[in-house]
């Protein structure tokens, strides 16, 4: 299958040193649409439209995509595995999590500058990351308790 990447992917994975491939860009398209999605999930939504496209090498892209920078790799309590997302520099934000569905949804960092959060105590560490998970009930699961 030969296609024309779009010029944003193109140029995210030229300038992280990556070859560009259909697969890469088509795994960095699945993630735009389908944010925190486990590879098992971009597998899934690709792999009708890319013939001989393997789950392991959906986790090889994975890899790759989050070795560079491009896509952040999300653990979240009560997933099934880890959740994927395509980061953007300036991005810093954290998570909402639903204990009943699962269901993730982003949520603005609460002072809005990177790491958003102190530690009472660094231990001489330069902090460049806090990471939140906020757990909640959606208001589909909450309807149907």
């Amino acid at each position: 299958m030969t296609t024309a990447a779009p010029p944003e992917a193109t140029e995210r994975l030229r300038a992280a040193g990556l070859r560009v491939t259909v697969q890469r860009v088509a795994v960095l398209e699945a993630l735009a649409v389908h944010p925190h999605a486990s590879a098992d999930t971009v597998f899934s939504s690709l792999r009708e439209t890319l013939s001989g496209l393997a789950l392991p090498t959906v986790h090889g892209i994975l890899g790759d995509l989050t070795g560079a920078g491009i896509v952040r790799r999300v653990s979240l309590p009560d997933a099934g595995s880890a959740l994927y997302e395509v980061q953007d520099e300036f991005d810093n934000h954290h998570h909402l999590q639903c204990v009943e569905c699962g269901r993730v949804e982003d949520v603005a960092c609460a002072t809005g500058e990177a790491p958003c959060l102190h530690p009472s105590h660094d231990h001489g560490m330069r902090i460049i990351e806090a990471s939140v998970t906020y757990r909640a009930i959606c208001s589909d699961c909450e309807r149907n308790k």
